[in-house]
């Protein structure tokens, strides 16, 4: 029987979460379940904040005290909710897990943590977007473990002191610099989780291979991490879908040339570009001259939300430097006509097309 929870599969569902056209059904979860590490020494990547949150970890059980609260930031898809999870293992301690976006009232709050048992750990995925009333509630709850029940309304309104257990709230953010500053420094530890190097993302793939029982050879996880977008959870979904092909297509095998072909049929190119990232610079480039445009007449274009275009396509295009923005709108770089294949229009990228709109517009 499998395992409950995913290796990197952090709980919320994100931007790095869209794959190659197919979401992850109820039995991918149950496979991702199974590759979750349960432990720091299991751990790949994040050597730094590795080697911190055990110092961190190992001090509080000497000191058979509950861990400070840890605050867990970077881009979706890196192993927050695994290490929250690690954390409460390294701990002895039963987890709980919500987000921020479940938690609109300070009464939400409230209940959680008037159930939480002594030294248990919260953790708060996407704690940037809970509610402010909840937020300032949290305050106290981490700094004195203690909250105040208001009970009734206008001048009759009573609070209540509830006096809380020790616990140790893991929160988890893909953006740091929305926490106010009075939540961000009640945490005791602080991580920030980076993107994985080719090299850390084969070791991933290879133990996953091996828990999934898939023979991998060295070019085939090379080819598949050089795709994975420095993400792991992506990393491990693209060695399931090229286990698929090599299963139903070939011996099951999966070399450099069977990963290839898979990734092809699953329309991820050797950047790891999906075909809304395509989508995206083929406007760009073919209907706008490289740009500028705007982000929202790109959107249009391509036939997606303004927030699909933003914030799903565009971190990882200008991440591989494919994509700038610019005060007057997004332009697409040199290496963005390399990629496709195109040739830049004369004067260089958005020449014409930012002459056209001058005319226009009298800009």
């Amino acid at each position: 029987m499998l395992p409950p929870q995913n290796e990197w599969d952090d709980t919320a569902p994100d931007t790095e979460e869209r794959l190659v056209g197919a979401d992850a059904d109820g039995e991918d979860q149950a496979v991702e379940a199974a590759l979750r590490p349960k432990d720091l020494d299991e751990f790949v990547g994040q050597e730094k904040v590795r080697l911190q949150l055990d110092l961190v970890l190992r001090a509080a059980r000497q000191r058979g005290a509950t861990a400070d609260h840890v605050l867990l930031s970077g881009a979706p898809g890196l192993g927050k909710t695994t290490l929250s999870m690690i954390i409460a293992a390294e701990m002895g301690a039963p987890i709980r897990i919500t987000s921020g976006p479940a938690i609109q009232h300070a009464g939400d709050l409230a209940a959680i943590l008037s159930s939480l048992q002594e030294g248990e750990v919260l953790f708060l995925d996407e704690i940037h977007r809970m509610s402010r009333p909840a937020e300032e509630m949290l305050y106290m709850a981490m700094e004195d473990f203690r909250v105040d029940v208001i009970v009734g309304k206008g001048p009759g309104a009573t609070a209540i002191p509830l006096e809380l257990p020790p616990f140790t709230l893991v929160g988890a953010t893909t953006r740091a610099g929305l926490l106010p500053p009075p939540l961000r420094d009640r945490f005791g530890f602080t991580g920030h989780m980076e993107f994985y190097e080719p090299a850390e993302l084969e070791r991933v793939i290879h133990r996953s291979a091996r828990l999934l029982d898939v023979e991998i050879g060295e070019d085939g996880a090379g080819e598949i991490a050089g795709r994975s977008r420095g993400t792991p959870r992506i990393a491990n979904r693209l060695l399931r879908r090229v286990r698929d092909y090599a299963q139903v297509e070939a011996d099951g095998v999966i070399t450099r040339e069977i990963a290839r072909t898979a990734l092809a049929v699953y329309e991820v190119d050797a950047r790891g570009l999906d075909r809304l990232d395509r989508a995206v610079l083929q406007a760009l480039l073919k209907l706008f001259g490289g740009g500028p445009v705007g982000l929202s007449t790109l959107a249009v274009a391509v036939g997606e939300e303004r927030e699909t275009v933003e914030e799903v396509a565009e971190p990882f295009l200008v991440r591989e430097g494919l994509l700038a923005r610019t005060p007057r709108g997004r332009v697409a770089t040199p290496a963005a006509w390399a990629h496709l294949g195109l040739v830049p229009p004369q004067g260089g990228a958005g020449g014409a097309a930012g002459k056209g709109q001058a005319g226009l517009f009298g800009a």
